[in-house]
Parts: C-alpha cells; sequence; structure tokens
C-alpha cells in the first residue's frame, strides 16, 4: 500500500496561486511585487549579521525521544544576536497535516513564537513570529493520503490513539489538502479575503514597502509575519536572498525511447518491486515489538523512518516511470530566478547572494545524489545559472555567481564545494541542512567525491549523520549558525549546532565552525 501520493506540479502552481490570490486586478492596479518581501526589523541595512538555519525538522512521534525540541534547545542561546531563521522544507510529516502543527512545530518552537509561553493557544494559521521565520516547502508539506489509506487512518484514529499503535504515521487522515496547510500557515493567504475591500484594505496595510520592483509585502517581527509567494526573495545587509520552490521543478525527464532507456527502465521496475517487499518485512516486524522496551521502542522508530524512506524512494521510482514528453516544469519561477539574478548582479548595494530550497542538486547522503529529481533540480539550476552567466559576461569576474546555496531533503548536515562542472554552477559552497529532526541518514559507501561521467564535479568536507550499529548507533541532529561579515564579497562562519543521541541519552556534540 502506498503511504503517501504527491499533486502534479501543475497542479501545485495552480493552487499555491489561488491561495495567494496570483496577479489579483487589486493586486496588479497597486503594483505589488507577490515575490518581494521587506524584513522590517530596523536592522537590515547592517552589513554584519547572523542567520540560523533548519530542515526538515517535523519529528512526528517518538516513543523514546523528542529530537525537534533537542534542535529548539540549541538555537535558544542564540536567539538574540540572530536576525532570522530560515527553513529547507518538511515543516511536518508525514504527510503536512494542518492537525500536527501543534507538536511538529508549535510545540517546540514555542519561544519563538508570539504567546509562545501558552502553545496550545496557538492556531497554527495564526502564527506570528517573535523572531522571522522563513521556510520554502517540502516535498511532505505538498503530501497528501491516497483515498484508500485516508479512509482507513480516519476509521481507525480511535484505536490507533488509545493502544498508541506501532503503524500510527502521523498521518491524520487527509495529508496536507495539495499544500493548503503550509500555505494557511506560513502565506499571506489572500483568498480568505472574500469582498474585494477586505483584500484592498489588506493590500493597502501590509504591502506598503517600497522597492525598485514596486511595492512590496512588509514583514514585521511580533506584529505581521507572512509570505508573499512560494517562493520570494529579500534583501538584508547587502545580501540577496532568493527562497525557492523546488517542488515544481524537480520531475524527471522522460526515459530515452533506446535500448539504454528501456533497460534503465526495467532496473527501475524491478527496484521498486524490491522496496514494496522491504515495506512488508517492516510492517511485519513493527508489529513484533515491544514499546515497554526502551531498545526495542528505538528500533521500532527506526523501522517507521526506514518505511518513510523507502516511501520516498518509490515514490521517486513512479516519477521516472511514469515521466514522459507532457512533463511540466515551472518555467515562470525559474525565468523569475534568472532575471532577478541578473538585476541583483547590476544592484551596486548588493554584496553577495544565497540561495535556499529544498532538494539538494549535490549531496552524498546515501540515497540521494542518483534519484531522478535529483538530476532534474541540478540541471534546471545549471539552466538558470548558465543564462544569468551568458547575460553578465565578464560583470561577475571569477566570482562564483551564487556565493551560498542552502537544500535540505536529505536527513544530515553536510558541506560540499564544487569543482568546475562545465556550467555555471561551479565553485559555489553547498550546505544540506536536513538533519533538524525527523530521522537521520547515512552516508554513502562510495565516499565524498561526486562524479558525473567519470568527472569529478563536487567534494564532501564534512558530513553529518547517522553512523554506528545497534548499541553504538548514533544519531546527531543538527541545525546552523550563520555569521555574515562585512565586506564585498562576504564571508560567511558557519557553525554547526549538533545535538547527539547515543545509547538513549542526549550530548552536545562539538563541530569546528568553518568559513566560506
Amino acid at each position: 500500500m502506498k503511504f503517501v501520493s504527491e499533486p502534479a506540479i501543475a497542479d501545485k502552481i495552480r493552487k499555491m496561486n489561488q491561495r495567494v490570490k496570483w496577479q489579483d486586478p487589486l493586486v496588479v492596479q497597486r503594483g505589488i511585487d507577490q515575490t518581494r518581501l521587506m524584513l522590517d526589523d530596523g536592522r537590515d541595512e547592517e552589513s554584519k549579521f547572523s542567520f540560523l538555519v533548519v530542515g526538515d525538522s517535523g519529528a512526528g512521534s517518538h516513543y523514546t525521544h523528542n529530537p525537534q525540541r533537542q534542535v529548539a534547545e540549541l538555537m535558544l542561546p542564540h536567539r538574540q544576536e540572530c536576525r532570522f531563521m530560515l527553513h529547507t522544507g518538511d515543516v511536518i510529516y508525514l504527510v503536512g497535516s494542518s492537525e500536527y502543527y501543534q507538536k511538529n512545530f508549535i510545540e517546540p518552537y514555542r519561544e519563538f513564537i508570539c504567546g509562545g509561553e501558552q502553545p496550545q493557544r496557538i492556531a497554527y494559521d495564526q502564527m506570528v513570529f517573535q523572531l522571522p521565520i522563513l521556510p520554502v516547502p517540502g516535498n511532505h508539506d505538498y503530501y497528501d493520503l491516497p483515498l484508500v489509506f485516508g479512509v482507513l487512518s480516519l476509521a481507525t484514529l480511535p484505536i490507533r490513539k488509545f493502544f498508541t499503535s506501532k503503524l500510527d504515521f502521523d498521518v491524520g487522515w487527509h495529508g496536507s489538502r495539495q499544500g493548503d496547510a503550509y500555505a494557511r500557515a506560513f502565506l499571506d493567504y489572500l483568498k480568505a479575503f472574500i469582498l474585494p475591500s477586505d483584500l484592498a484594505r489588506h493590500l493597502d496595510t501590509h504591502y506598503t514597502a517600497k522597492t525598485e520592483t514596486g511595492r512590496c509585502l512588509r514583514y514585521e517581527p511580533g506584529s505581521f509575519t507572512r509570505l508573499p509567494n512560494r517562493y520570494y526573495t529579500f534583501r538584508y545587509g547587502g545580501i540577496d536572498f532568493f527562497a525557492l520552490d523546488s517542488n515544481t521543478f524537480n520531475d524527471p525527464p522522460p526515459l530515452p525511447a533506446t535500448k539504454q532507456g528501456e533497460a534503465e527502465r526495467k532496473i527501475l521496475q524491478k527496484r521498486r518491486v524490491e522496496m514494496e517487499e522491504q515495506k512488508q518485512e517492516i510492517v511485519q516486524t513493527l508489529t513484533q515489538l515491544d514499546t515497554n522496551e526502551p531498545a526495542e521502542a528505538e528500533h521500532l522508530d527506526d523501522l517507521r523512518v526506514k518505511l518513510a524512506q523507502i516511501e520516498e524512494i518509490v515514490v521517486d521510482i513512479d516519477k521516472q516511470l511514469t515521466a514522459d514528453h507532457k512533463t511540466v516544469v515551472d518555467t515562470e519561477q525559474l525565468d523569475w530566478l534568472k532575471q532577478r539574478l541578473i538585476e541583483s548582479w547590476h544592484t551596486k548595494e548588493v554584496r553577495g547572494r544565497v540561495i535556499y530550497f529544498h532538494h539538494p542538486p549535490y549531496v552524498t547522503e546515501a540515497t540521494k545524489w542518483n534519484q531522478g529529481q535529483t538530476l532534474a533540480v541540478r540541471d534546471r539550476l545549471r539552466d538558470v545559472l548558465d543564462g544569468v552567466a551568458a547575460e553578465l559576461g565578464s560583470l561577475a569576474e571569477d566570482r562564483p555567481l551564487v556565493d551560498l546555496v542552502l537544500n535540505g531533503h536529505a536527513h544530515c548536515l553536510e558541506y560540499l564545494q564544487t569543482m568546475d562542472t562545465g556550467h555555471a554552477d561551479r565553485n559555489i559552497n553547498w550546505i544540506v541542512c536536513g538533519g533538524s529532526g525527523y530521522s537521520l541518514r547515512r552516508q554513502r559507501a562510495e565516499g565524498t567525491d561526486l562524479l558525473e561521467d567519470q568527472k569529478l564535479v563536487a567534494r564532501s568536507h564534512l558530513f553529518v549523520g547517522r553512523t554506528g550499529q545497534g548499541s553504538q548507533k548514533r544519531r546527531p541532529y543538527s541545525c546552523l549558525r550563520i555569521d555574515v561579515k562585512d565586506g564585498c564579497p562576504p564571508k560567511f562562519i558557519v557553525r554547526p549546532l549538533v545535538v547527539e543521541r547515543y545509547q538513549r541519552q542526549w550530548r552536545d556534540r562539538e563541530v569546528q565552525p568553518f568559513t566560506i
């Protein structure tokens, strides 16, 4: 049985556009840029600042521990010194259900939310952040339940809750409703305004910041903390930040209609059968474990995580097997990124650029490098950067087009650098921050070097993920503090914040800061 279903890209784009009333006549009349925000904290022009990064944080249920809260506590001492928190996606597991925001987000991050001293009174669609939290959607934030599984989940919900069922995968009974829960939690949900007069009043109240691209949303910590769109940009301390929705340009291209393509199809089909067999074996093992025994409870946690990981692999295989020449790509967003990067390079006061989105183009976590989605995202980002490089000519000189790229999706903390890739994504710093709460993955057996056609294109310099076996298993959960220094180009001091679970105990783990 499939545990999750994913909306088609065209549906994701259409639904999200409806929720923010994309290009509504009242928006157009006011010259509003719906892809930009101004972070109005009175300090956005200071060139030295710090920010936090988390990703894949929606921990779900654990029988013996709560890693997400441990990570939140790592960040608490840095609240006063950091200006905002970036989230690289997958806020809620397993399927982004609205009912799980309370325990997957509001409770763990209560000190960052207004009224957090009484988190149970905070509605997920009315959150106001004391410290700005600026996310991008992950694949789990779009996931829904297959109809049969949803009906079964609803019918058994009282029983599962009463018996603390081993098969309760934090799915509720409806899923994300094609990303609606994420949109209501974080976006400026203009669809809620039915009367034109109410919408006009709202726009005139909150879209008052003036930029070179028009009026835009004014993000006011502690007062009004909404995002204008699923992808957006903001400028802080002379750095342009670009937040992307990679869920709408991650579908792989169709397999080639050749003998090699047919051979690849058969390999994928065989692997899918193997994945389904593994799922059945895990489900059988789950029913035999005793949650009252600490060792078995942790093993049960690991097996539930393994099921979610297998499901993710199956989703990727299905994307490859069903891809055809009608595959939809979010060209509007990619064209937007290209034009905004070009404009950024022609703006004198901008001294650096950071992009963040969910799916990592470069990663050495065990399951991601060979996924069809990874290749799709990498190729489409390369197309954008190649286009930017062609427009800029010698303007960028020897600098990389982007100073730093932040991703999630892979459940680890990793720092990589690209080499000469043959494209404009060369010599870029990449950080995967996806180990902030749910599950942790291992590094692939092939090691730190990433090859394309036997050519070295990237190398991993740091990997923090699961290691060891049995009682020696180590689970280091992580987030980041990044200090941005003065100067052009800017320097970034990356400070990993890591807490490790080992032999059913928590301890802080020191990982040395590094400069990029």
